[in-house]
């Protein structure tokens, strides 16, 4: 049977395009989807679009739009960002779509047969931005921390999901699943909000026009949460086709921000134990990004106005610049900072000097001097150089790194332990000028660089999909790209004919991959 990997982002309110920080979110998805195809898993990456809500219901109203019609153009716009940054999710799911109204009315009544579901009314403070009612204690000075706006006293009867009846069952599954929430920060908060504060959740709402109305009570539609949640089930088959959602489920990985994670550590293992199905596997929480305007520091937000989008940064430099940039510079699972000097410096420093230096000098030397193909090299196993870690080790490390969702220490590993090294190498063996003295010997020295790319290449695969293929495509390695896995990394192939640069050459040297960065001229804080 073949290794399966189903993963999954939150879903996107369309009620404006995606910012940086949700993009942040995707691109570390994918960095995990891509490297678990490489590893020989057979993958199904979900996203999509969280349409059932009121703010998206008010939206599309300013606009003058239908709501569904709304909805669909949006998620047409959110398409085209991911598709821009490179993102290869296999499904992408929006909450008005008929399969997941079917497999939401299915779920919630089987939970109400069960005995889970029931009507009372309720009062509290509620924040519109959220869609959330909140106790006192998550409120600050009678306002919601994340948005910054006074909550709302209401009143209304409602179906009440009976949470409280799981603190045990929620407390045996963490204690049996200790990797199930990620960061261990994030477990903390979620065990401290089962043993003191876990009540029953409201999950309808009464006259509204838009959204999936409950099974038994046509009155009521299903309150945001309760129907977005479910996405991870209704993309994988439940209440449609049930074989497939046998093969899926459970979720090897949700992949969220922090601050949903009470409702996905809590709310949701709970929702499947109560309609009998498996909670996920495990849930990890990522940090937000921060915009860095001057000597000020403050939150993406498109309820704060401090949005930057990926489309600006995109037109002016490359996706695989702007996932660099956020997987390298970003802990993924803490805050990371956005700047355009930061941006700057580091594409030009990592991207610019030292992974674009390497394939010039390179290509150009192979290309200039030895008519682009290293005689003698076919049947010889190269020599990649390291640094203080071997071959064996660096791939251990980065493989742990990747799985842990440590990004930036993968990349850092990946920095250190080749790219580092290969240009100390060439450095010190300066083939440039011992090509002049002894070609020979320069040629052993190139076609080890070579190595060196092609590590880089294999190892940059999840990361920089398209540079990765960019670099690997300059030589002719018999392994097409596309078949290419990690432990490709690990030694170094014995080719049947010669090294040969088969990169386009002009004037004996290829186009730079990545031209420096003049900030003044090319970017704008």
């Amino acid at each position: 049977m073949a290794k399966r990997f189903f993963l999954t982002t939150a879903i996107d309110y369309p009620n404006s395009r995606p910012h940086i920080g949700t993009a942040f979110e995707k691109i570390g998805a994918d960095v995990q989807a891509r490297y678990r195809r490489m590893e020989g898993y057979e993958v199904f990456f979900l996203m999509g679009n969280d349409e059932n809500t009121i703010k998206v219901a008010r939206r599309a109203q300013e606009l003058g739009e239908g709501v569904q019609a709304y909805c669909d153009r949006m998620a047409g716009e959110f398409k085209e960002v991911w598709a821009a940054l490179g993102i290869s999710n296999d499904d992408f799911i929006q909450t008005s779509e008929a399969r997941h109204h079917a497999g939401c009315r299915a779920f919630i009544q089987k939970v109400y047969d069960a005995g889970y579901i029931y009507k009372a009314g309720y009062e509290g403070w509620y924040c519109d931005g959220c869609e959330a009612f909140k106790t006192e204690k998550e409120l600050e000075d009678g306002k919601c921390p994340a948005h910054k706006v006074p909550a709302v006293r209401r009143k209304e009867d409602c179906w009440y999901f009976a949470l409280s009846k799981f603190q045990d069952k929620l407390l045996a599954f963490y204690e049996a699943n200790p990797d199930f929430i990620e960061p261990e920060s994030r477990r903390n908060e979620v065990m401290n909000l089962v043993k003191t504060e876990l009540l029953d959740v409201n999950i309808t709402r009464s006259g509204q026009d838009w959204g999936i109305r409950l099974p038994w009570d046509e009155r009521f539609t299903i309150y945001v949460w309760f129907d977005a949640l479910l996405n991870y089930i209704t993309a994988a088959g439940y209440g449609s086709d049930m074989d497939r959602f046998g093969k899926w489920w459970p979720a090897d990985l949700h992949v969220i921000g922090k601050d949903i994670t009470r409702f996905h550590c809590a709310l949701w293992p709970a929702m499947c134990m109560a309609a009998g199905i498996a909670p996920p596997k495990r849930v990890f929480g990522h940090g937000f990004v921060y915009i860095k305007s001057g000597q000020e520091t403050v939150k993406i937000s498109k309820s704060l106005g401090t949005l930057v989008e990926p489309m600006d940064i995109l037109r002016k430099f490359s996706a695989e610049a702007f996932r660099y940039y956020f997987l390298r510079e970003c802990p993924f699972p803490g805050d990371g900072e956005f700047s355009w000097k930061r941006f700057a410096d580091l594409y030009n420093s990592d991207l610019a000097n030292n992974l674009g230096n390497l394939y010039s000098r390179v290509t150009g030397l192979v290309g200039r001097n030895f008519g682009a193909v290293l005689d003698g090299t076919a049947g010889r196993r190269a020599v990649l150089p390291v640094g203080e870690i071997s071959r064996a080790e660096l791939v251990a490390r980065y493989r742990q790194q990747v799985e842990s969702l440590h990004y930036n220490q993968a990349l850092a590993t990946l920095w250190q332990g080749v790219l580092v090294p290969a240009n100390q190498h060439a450095e010190k063996m300066a083939p440039w000028s011992l090509v002049k003295t002894d070609k020979a010997a320069a040629a052993v020295v190139l076609h080890d660089l070579v190595e060196a790319v092609r590590v880089a290449a294999v190892l940059l695969k999840p990361f920089l999909p398209k540079l990765a293929a960019t670099l690997y495509g300059g030589f002719n390695f018999a392994k097409p790209f596309e078949a290419v896995s990690t432990a490709d990394a690990l030694e170094s192939p014995i080719l049947p004919e010669d090294t040969r640069v088969i990169a386009e050459l002009v004037g004996g040297k290829v186009a730079p991959l990545f031209p420096r960065i003049d900030l003044e001229a090319d970017t704008k804080e």
